[in-house]
């Protein structure tokens, strides 16, 4: 898998055997060494962009007995000999004895936290930090902090940097869940590899930025990721540009059927999404009123059933039969479908029959957490959004199953899961984004993205990075309207494909 297209995340044990690997021709903490020194670059960069200063600049460690406890103390050490004021307050049973030492012969002072009198000081040290390095648990821990730790992490004052040595501490490593109380970070800085718990929601939330400083590992790792993000690069050599000797038909045929009485606006959105992506053709199936609504707003629409390569079903779609059996007859066709909001329902429950006219790389579910919980309650389970939303791995990649299907769930950071294999994490977007008729627009891209050959999880992440760039370009920081997402697309796509640096003439799709 080429590095460049993708962030890639991968398991502990993983990990674990790439360091074995490493280890076992070099000396004892070449790693940790490695890893505490590009950790101490990061800290102080973060402390002159903060402070103005390095030398004089305080920092407060939170340590554990952990290897990335190790990490902190080696690189406080470094710190120390830069001027830093550092304590180090173990919080655990022990503490790296090596990253101990260097820390100690380095004047830096440690304050074992055990009881009430220890904690209060502990407290007074926090309160005058200006970077709080979280070195309490990592990929070895179990989500949740001690009492102890706890009432350490509630003490940070608001000011404090806050970067965690790996990951946030209290995060469940594998899954990003966050059952229990955990640190929230600022920045994270994490080595060897990008752990899932970083690109999973919720704890990917709780990470703040995410510096990646490798020391050699990443290269070592070669089994199946558990996790990807799509970059910049692997979207652009993925877009499918048209061809010098390209026409209408050959850019793609997409079949649109949304809208209705209610919703005539998700027509109009899902239609500028899908023709501002690039595809050739849109045949748009609806209600008389809202067809005019579509073709006042996008011309090139053409109205009615007709010859289409994908289809986008369900955006804004209430209880009309014309539109019912377009759906119908489009999840029988074998073609390439999105599936949004109203034509959900009846895409689970033919695919959980055993209907399954496409492959679940040829079928893009994109619910938000509410409408993926009314899935699986259709199939017979009790969930609840909030469980979505506390467990969204768990559940994208259980409806993902169960339908047979790719599954895009739509947030702050959007998965893609299929029934085997990575899942796509993408979080491109701004918080501004969430606003009436986003979720249409994106439709929209991955349905452009379908009708011209991208299989389903590639149309899912490409579609979220784009929708995210072009929602984050709309908004220039402040507000803004789902038509300008769909507007800001052209230009999103063009500055991927400058990355390529080749001639657009060349290109073939």
């Amino acid at each position: 898998m080429d590095r460049s297209e993708y962030v890639i995340s991968s398991s502990g044990d993983d990990l674990r055997q790439a360091e074995k690997r490493i280890l076992a021709d070099k000396p004892t903490g070449f790693l940790m060494d490695r890893a505490a020194a590009r950790l101490a670059v990061v800290c102080a960069d973060l402390l002159q962009e903060a402070t103005g200063r390095i030398y004089g600049s305080r920092v407060v460690m939170l340590i554990g007995p952990g290897h990335n406890g190790g990490d902190a103390l080696l690189a406080g050490a470094i710190l120390r000999r830069r001027g830093v004021a550092v304590d180090a307050l173990a919080v655990g049973d022990g503490v790296h004895a090596r990253g101990l030492r260097k820390f100690q012969e380095s004047n830096g002072r440690l304050v074992e936290v055990r009881d009430g009198e220890s904690s209060r000081a502990a407290k007074q040290l926090l309160q005058r930090a200006d970077l709080v390095l979280d070195g309490i648990v990592g990929l070895s821990g179990h989500p949740g902090l001690e009492d102890h730790a706890l009432a350490l992490v509630e003490a940070i004052p608001s000011r404090a940097l806050v970067v965690a040595v790996d990951l946030p501490s209290g995060v469940d490593p594998q899954t990003g869940e966050t059952p229990a109380a955990h640190v929230v970070a600022d920045v994270t800085v994490a080595f060897g590899t990008i752990h899932p718990c970083l690109l999973l929601p919720p704890a990917s939330h709780a990470a703040g930025r995410v510096i990646f400083a490798d020391v050699g590992m990443q290269s070592k790792i070669d089994a199946e990721p558990v996790v990807r993000r799509l970059t910049e690069r692997g979207a652009a050599l993925r877009w499918p540009v048209p061809a010098h000797t390209a026409h209408k038909y050959s850019r793609g045929l997409l079949g649109v059927v949304a809208g209705s009485d209610r919703y005539p606006g998700a027509a109009v959105l899902a239609v500028a999404g899908a023709i501002r992506a690039g595809v050739g053709v849109v045949r748009y199936v609806g209600p008389s009123h809202v067809t005019a609504q579509v073709l006042s707003a996008r011309p090139e629409a053409v109205p009615g059933m007709g010859r289409v390569q994908a289809w986008l079903l369900g955006s804004g779609v209430e209880d009309d039969p014309v539109q019912d059996k377009a759906i119908a007859t489009a999840l029988a066709s074998g073609l390439p479908c999105v599936v949004d909001a109203g034509a959900l329902d009846a895409c689970v429950r033919e695919r959980a029959s055993g209907s399954r006219a496409a492959p679940a790389t040829s079928i893009l579910l994109t619910p938000h957490a509410g409408e993926l919980a009314r899935m699986l309650v259709l199939l017979g389970h009790e969930v609840t959004r909030e469980a979505v939303e506390a467990q969204p791995l768990r559940h994208v990649r259980w409806l993902a199953i169960e339908a047979d299907a790719t599954v895009l769930l739509k947030g702050p950071t959007t998965l893609v899961a299929g029934p085997a294999g990575p899942v796509f994490s993408q979080a491109d977007g701004v918080s501004w984004m969430a606003t009436a008729g986003s979720g249409d627009v994106l439709a929209g891209i991955a349905g452009a993205l379908m009708a011209t050959g991208v299989d389903a999880p590639h149309a899912g992440a490409m579609a979220a990075l784009v929708h995210g760039r072009a929602g984050a370009a709309g908004s220039n920081g402040g507000p803004l309207a789902a038509m300008e997402m769909a507007d800001a697309t052209p230009a999103v796509v063009a500055a991927l494909l400058d990355l390529l640096q080749e001639p657009k003439r060349h290109r073939r799709r």
